[in-house]
């Protein structure tokens, strides 16, 4: 009876043993910490993708999307730095998804009416380079269109017997003022005389400075650019001659555009010059550009008997080019309220938003409630100030991002 109590009191210790050690094993593990938390504080960048931002892997190589190489992102300690509803990107991230803002104020949200029109030059910023002496075009420097040229670059090189003549007479001036000394003649006045010839021809003064310092001649002369920006025709080819005036090449600025339409006659009386409208350019996946109207024919076209309207848009980063498709917004009704672009705009089951930039830095997003307006503004009826800055492109990015790192939705808990 002993044997039989005592085997009974240690088969139950050695099972108080067993569970105390499944115990102390399972509070180890749970107080540990994962391994896949401690290798992602170890990474300190990604590579995403510039057309598809919401990209994010640990090594290089292709999007998964669209092909193209992956970029990498240094993390920083701002990158990380969110909470629920707030976001601090990188400036490389910030170029990464394209987001621009803009700062909330009163629009005009009543009708409008859309016209369609096409980029092209502003003829008054075009300029021409013509030639200032005859001769023979020896060598071409500039040969395509689109090629962008600077004050005092090479265009071309010309052989021309009269600018052979002037550059003799200039070193037959400074050689006599040297030689013969005779005090009844001005030789200063006759060195800059011929110098001012050859610099109404084109040469510059280190060029002039040049034929001094060699004491000859030159066979063939280079003619330096006295105009700028990206060349839209040449006239010449190598082995022609130019006669003085004859035009070498027409330049163009891109920094401001022109976007023509047409108009019935019945709707001309709708637009004055200097009417501000909104340009929207589906190639730039509708982006909306501020324009004014510079300039309304008075005359009707002979042919359709339509009326050209000619719209002023500013281009400092050259996104907008001649040619491209524009739809232009034109307001006929007068309703000012404090409104967003469309653009800023994200909705879905769960009523509208948009995401605003903090003053330090950083992005939030916040839920609105639009009311009915155009296709450029949309008025809020209340949710934001005047004053406000609101992403206007780039929020679709910035909302994908939050999902992305915080994996919840990032619109829950905002009150309307």
């Amino acid at each position: 009876m002993n044997n039989i109590r005592k085997q009974f009191w240690v088969l139950s210790a050695a099972r108080l043993l067993s569970i105390m050690i499944l115990i102390v094993v399972l509070f180890t593990a749970c107080t540990q910490k994962p391994k896949v938390t401690v290798a992602k504080a170890a990474n300190k960048a990604y590579y995403t993708c510039s057309m598809h931002p919401q990209i994010h892997e640990d090594h290089p190589g292709n999007c998964p999307i669209c092909g193209m190489k992956l970029i990498k992102v240094e993390i920083t300690e701002n990158s990380m730095n969110m909470t629920a509803n707030k976001i601090t990107l990188t400036a490389t991230q910030i170029q990464l998804a394209g987001i621009q803002t803009d700062t909330i104020k009163e629009q005009n949200v009543g009708s409008e009416k859309t016209l369609t029109g096409t980029v092209t030059t502003d003829d008054n910023q075009s300029e021409e380079l013509s030639a200032r002496l005859a001769g023979r075009i020896q060598q071409l420097f500039v040969r395509t269109t689109g090629e962008r040229i600077a004050i005092g670059q090479p265009v071309y090189s010309i052989y021309s017997e009269d600018l052979q003549e002037a550059e003799k007479e200039y070193l037959l001036a400074k050689q006599q003022q040297k030689v013969l000394h005779n005090p009844d003649v001005d030789y200063p006045q006759l060195i800059s005389a011929a110098e001012n010839k050859l610099q109404l021809w084109g040469l510059s003064s280190a060029q002039i400075k040049n034929i001094a310092a060699s004491g000859k001649v030159s066979a063939n002369t280079t003619v330096l650019s006295k105009v700028s920006g990206t060349v839209s025709e040449i006239a010449v080819h190598e082995g022609d001659y130019v006669n003085e005036g004859m035009s070498i090449l027409k330049t163009q600025t891109l920094n401001n555009l022109w976007v023509e339409a047409q108009l019935y006659a019945s709707e001309t009386n709708n637009y004055k010059k200097n009417d501000r409208v909104s340009v929207s350019f589906p190639d730039l996946n509708g982006q909306v550009i501020p324009g004014k109207v510079n300039f309304v024919n008075p005359e009707l076209s002979d042919a359709s008997k339509v009326d050209l309207i000619r719209i002023s848009i500013p281009n400092p980063q050259g996104l907008v080019r001649p040619g491209m498709l524009a739809y232009i917004s034109v307001g006929v009704g007068s309703i000012h309220a404090l409104a967003v672009p469309v653009s800023a705009i994200l909705t879905d089951g769960k009523g509208s938003q948009v995401w605003i930039k903090n003053s330090d830095g950083s992005f939030s997003s916040r839920m609105i409630k639009p009311g009915n307006g155009n296709q450029s503004y949309v008025p809020v009826l209340f949710g934001l100030s005047a004053g406000d800055i609101v992403v206007t492109n780039g929020a679709y990015l910035l909302n994908s991002e939050m999902i992305f790192k915080n994996g919840g939705d990032n619109m829950a808990g905002m009150k309307m």
